[in-house]
């Protein structure tokens, strides 16, 4: 089946049940995994830590490659669902989630193996975000533009992907409560689109059959 087979409807489900899972699978293994595991600029300790806890390393790197799969799966089922409305933007929305899921996926591969140190790792991650919040920005501008999903929707994706610059990249400027408010921005932002879409599925599809 080529992907130009599937219908909105049906990729609006997998963008919805992967957003969700991934929300609970990404606090789970940040949260309460990799952040008692890696210490930023002490490669010793993490090397260390990672020797000590290895059954929990590997969870983590098990449940953070599900992640990265599903990452895929939403980026190639946001081209379609946004395609009707701008090709050229759900074709850079696809493709800026890819890269920052394949570079995730290369330090996470450079990690398990000890190619790199803890502070390289975070270095890394940030690169990796920066394609991801350039995602999120095009993502919200697509869904804004698209005429059939909410714009307001739009509009909570694009503050996310500011929340995202303030909370990774600005940090130092940013209280610590703000920076928890920046957190759960973030998560809305892509679970409002995703719950949205998971409950509009079916309206999706009958769009799509009658477009035919």
């Amino acid at each position: 089946m080529k992907i130009d087979d599937i219908s909105k409807g049906t990729a609006a489900r997998v963008v919805g049940i992967a957003l969700i899972i991934m929300v609970f699978l990404a606090f789970l293994v940040d949260e309460l995994i990799f952040s008692h595991l890696i210490a930023p600029g002490d490669a010793a300790a993490l090397v260390n830590e990672i020797k000590t806890n290895e059954s929990l390393f590997g969870i983590g790197v098990a449940v953070y490659l599900i992640i990265l799969t599903l990452d895929t799966g939403i980026a190639l089922a946001l081209y379609i669902v946004l395609k009707p409305s701008n090709k050229n933007l759900a074709l850079l929305t696809a493709l800026l989630r890819l890269i920052y899921t394949a570079i995730m996926i290369i330090i996470l591969l450079a990690l398990v193996f000890q190619f790199i140190d803890a502070y390289s790792y975070g270095t890394i991650k940030l690169i990796g975000y920066a394609f991801f919040t350039g995602h999120l920005f095009v993502l919200g501008y697509s869904v804004f533009k698209s005429g059939y999903i909410p714009r307001g929707l739009g509009v909570l994706l694009m503050i996310a992907s500011f929340c995202y610059v303030m909370a990774f990249y600005l940090s130092f400027l940013v209280p610590e409560a703000l920076l928890f408010i920046f957190m759960v921005i973030m998560v809305i932002g892509e679970l409002s689109l995703g719950i949205w879409l998971l409950l509009k599925a079916k309206n999706l599809s009958e769009m799509s059959t009658s477009e035919e």
